[in-house]
């Protein structure tokens, strides 16, 4: 049984090495999940605004990869994981490997205008709603390499 959760900005819901992680479905608020690398650079793995999940893909009984935190209060149904349930919804799964993939091809083939264009092209209403810092951090590039690509594009226009 689901359960319904407010979280504050800034609330970690789950660390690396955390056991049993749960699926979370937004019903307001915005969050994000993240790795920190050796360097101590937090790298963006994913955002979920409302009507979104996030979850660590790993199994309910392997040890968490990523942070999951609260960019924005936000309302949370807080759920098992539960691999019937998934296999019923193999249609979102299929859509979200897709996406993962495309992301994937999309940062080995593209400079980072293209980056930052198909993000914003993609996901309009998380542009609006996530620092450029994040933004850049989701693409694989530098906050000032991300200053640097838009300067460049609105010269050229």
């Amino acid at each position: 049984m689901p359960t319904a959760i407010h979280i504050k900005k800034g609330e970690v819901l789950q660390i690396p090495g955390a056991l049993k992680t749960k699926v979370y479905f937004v019903q307001s608020g915005l969050l994000r999940s993240y790795a920190i690398d050796k360097s101590g650079k937090e790298n963006v793995f994913m955002f979920a605004p409302e009507g979104w999940v996030m979850a660590d893909t790993v199994g309910p009984d392997e040890p968490a990869m990523l942070y999951i935190d609260a960019l924005e209060d936000s309302e949370i149904l807080v759920l098992a994981k539960d691999l019937e349930r998934e296999k019923e919804n193999i249609a979102a799964l299929t859509k979200r490997m897709s996406r993962l993939q495309n992301r994937i091809l999309m940062l080995i083939s593209s400079n980072a205008i293209e980056r930052y264009d198909h993000f914003v092209a993609t996901y309009p209403e998380i542009a609006k709603r996530v620092p450029q810092k994040l933004i850049a951090s989701y693409l694989g590039i530098t906050p000032e390499t991300l200053s640097a690509a838009k300067a460049k594009r609105l010269k050229k226009s």
